[in-house]
């Protein structure tokens, strides 16, 4: 019983930590959590109502992501981007993703490729109920599952880490401006061109996909301005 008790505590623990992870992703969507700012795990703790354990241990995920970094005796900054940075993701994402594209318009069969439907048209409806969090696991998911049509899961590796090191930024902004829902359904015009066989087209697709995101970036707001409405997540 004893043992029993310890695995339930256990279990609980872990959800409080992916829930707490869930919503600082959300405060790094929303730019609640700034960009070079340092958060102390207490002051982050008595935000969400919580102790400062679960606070640590999902900042440590963000962390192993390259979301945050840790700030001996002080907390956690979260991670700035430069223009540079996102230049260089940008361009490793094609030179990998693009090719990959059309290798795998290549060889998959349709009904491999049919099977990721429904992850294209979940990233279309997260974006029409405004979902950026349920947003960036369909997208992550689609993408990551499209590239392991290849049969190489070191690539699926790189393209997800650089992913989870770019994925939050300009989607708000995107949202608040009414061109999420156009921006997810170039996944299901992505799908089409591929089950179609036209390899090429698909290619270029993807090109603009990329474009596009990096375009997102580049018009990002400024997280110091307006505050948003919600959860008012303090520094250290």
């Amino acid at each position: 019983m004893a043992e029993l008790t310890s695995r339930t505590l256990i279990s609980v623990q872990e959800r409080l930590r992916d829930q707490v992870a869930h919503a600082l992703r959300a405060a790094l969507i929303s730019g609640e959590l700034r960009p070079g700012v340092v958060y102390s795990a207490p002051a982050l703790a008595a935000d969400f109502g919580v102790s400062a354990t679960p606070v640590r241990e999902a900042m440590l995920d963000l962390a192993r992501e390259g979301l945050v970094e840790a700030v001996r005796n002080k907390g956690f900054r979260v991670t700035e981007l430069t223009e540079r940075d996102l230049d260089d993701y940008t361009e490793i994402r094609a030179l990998i993703e693009v090719p990959t594209v059309g290798r795998v318009t290549r060889t998959a069969t349709k009904d491999q490729l049919e099977r990721l439907r429904p992850q294209a048209e979940a990233i279309v409806a997260a974006a029409r109920k405004h979902d950026l969090i349920g947003y960036l696991e369909a997208d992550r998911q689609f993408h990551l599952d499209l590239l392991g049509l290849a049969g190489n899961a070191r690539l699926v590796d790189v393209v997800g880490d650089l992913r989870k090191r770019s994925r939050l930024y300009g989607l708000t902004r995107l949202d608040e401006q009414g061109q999420l829902v156009s921006s997810a359904e170039e996944h299901v015009e992505l799908l089409d061109l591929m089950i179609s066989g036209d390899a090429e087209a698909a290619e270029a697709c993807m090109t603009r996909h990329l474009s596009h995101v990096r375009s997102l970036w580049a018009g990002q707001d400024d997280a110091a301005e307006a505050e948003r409405p919600g959860l008012r997540l303090r520094a250290r």
